[in-house]
């Protein structure tokens, strides 16, 4: 039992220490996750490796490459296009479900995230900026009390920030997501469905994709 544990401890460091530097771009798309290597890094076997690799590969954020090596996904433009479609289509049943059972207290809890993603846009805490987004996107599922919903969600956050590694956001692009993450919350506050979801989808295809100042046209997903 006591080195079932320590596996089971293992094969989660490992996970988390692939999983981070994944969502860090501490290995890019296309970087090769060699279980020796990694194995030499951590200082264990291959085995809580090779188990850490399994999870990612069914959260699909590494895939197989052509040699049978386990690589960090990439994401093509097309991969990008259908992201935004299931978060539009995932996010939209969160938001509708939010305003009808969402608490007061959750509702104030996105206020608090608002406030701390405003201070993280002024200063220009890009990588704090982005996991407060994912962390306000996130409650929103969550106040809406679908856990399979939220789940799901979850692991796209995964892609989404794979698919925007080595895009940067200026600071004024920031706090226009912030302007926009404010819209939704007040349609929220008022429990007006219509209006958080336009606020949400006008979301998704401006701001929440700019990697520049420059207007894209609404077809392609903004990086």
């Amino acid at each position: 039992m006591t080195e079932a544990l320590g596996r089971g401890r293992l094969t989660e460091r490992a996970y988390t220490y692939l999983r981070e530097g994944i969502m860090r771009g501490d290995f890019p798309p296309g970087s090769v996750l060699a279980e020796e290597e990694v194995a030499a890094t951590l200082g264990t076997s291959r085995t809580p490796v090779r188990q850490a690799l399994g999870l990612l590969l069914q959260e699909g954020v590494v895939e197989v490459g052509s040699r049978r090596q386990v690589v960090v996904r990439g994401f093509t433009p097309e991969h990008k296009a259908e992201i935004l479609l299931l978060r539009e289509a995932l996010e939209g049943v969160a938001i509708r479900r939010a305003c009808e059972v969402m608490r007061l207290e959750d509702v104030d809890q996105l206020h608090v995230l608002l406030r701390r993603m405003r201070r993280a846009a002024e200063d220009g805490r890009e990588e704090d900026f982005v996991d407060l987004d994912e962390e306000f996107h996130l409650e929103i599922a969550e106040g809406a009390q679908l856990p399979i919903l939220y789940s799901l969600l979850s692991q796209l956050r995964g892609f989404i920030r794979v698919a925007r590694l080595g895009s940067r956001r200026p600071p004024a692009v920031l706090k226009q997501v912030v302007a926009e993450h404010e819209e939704i919350v007040d349609a929220l506050e008022h429990r007006d469905a219509e209006t958080a979801l336009e606020a949400l989808v006008e979301h998704l295809h401006k701001s929440d994709y700019a990697i520049d100042e420059k207007p894209r046209k609404r077809e392609r997903v903004r990086q």
